[in-house]
């Protein structure tokens, strides 16, 4: 009896340490909740929602205009954020009377709080880089305003998928 209470022990350790194991390293290198703490994007994602960061896709296709990525903050990697990718390598930046401009082309952004003011650029992102802008551009602290302007590729994280809290607003991100 004793040696059965034992083994069932030993058994029951294993499993949990198992799932730790399978846990940490689905967090680590697969999917990782993240509780948004900033304004920058809303309406898109509100203070205190907590957002599903998918750390996989990535290697499988590319970054793309409008992906919604989280990434370690340029000018402190301690730092992540949260932005929408508006630029990739070679795209010519600017906002002109508070409209976006990518390569001279105006960008449709039915996204956004409410208009952008002023003007910006333009800058050319370089290759291998990434141009990003909350959603919330009157009061977000971005691409514009960072001293290292540009986003490498090792500093992503990874893409913000899916909101997962609050429940009344949980489903994909867009």
């Amino acid at each position: 009896m004793e040696k059965n209470l034992k083994n069932e022990i030993v058994e029951w350790i294993k499993a949990i340490a198992f799932a730790l194991v399978l846990a940490l390293a689905i967090r680590g290198y697969v999917f990782e909740p993240m509780i948004v703490p900033t304004g920058s994007m809303i309406h898109t994602i509100e203070i205190g929602d907590r957002i599903l960061v998918n750390k996989f896709i990535y290697r499988f296709e590319p970054l793309k205009r409008g992906d919604i990525v989280v990434f370690r903050f340029p000018d402190d990697p301690r730092q992540t954020f949260v932005k929408r990718l508006i630029g990739i390598g070679g795209d010519v930046i600017e906002i002109k009377n508070g409209t976006l401009y990518r390569n001279n082309v105006p960008v449709q952004e039915p996204y956004l709080k409410e208009p952008m003011v002023g003007s910006f650029g333009p800058y050319r992102v370089p290759e291998g880089y990434f141009f990003m802008m909350g959603d919330n551009r009157n009061n977000s602290k971005d691409s514009r305003f960072w001293e290292n302007k540009f986003v490498s590729r090792n500093q992503i994280v990874g893409k913000a998928t899916y909101r997962i809290w609050p429940l009344s607003r949980i489903g994909p991100l867009k």
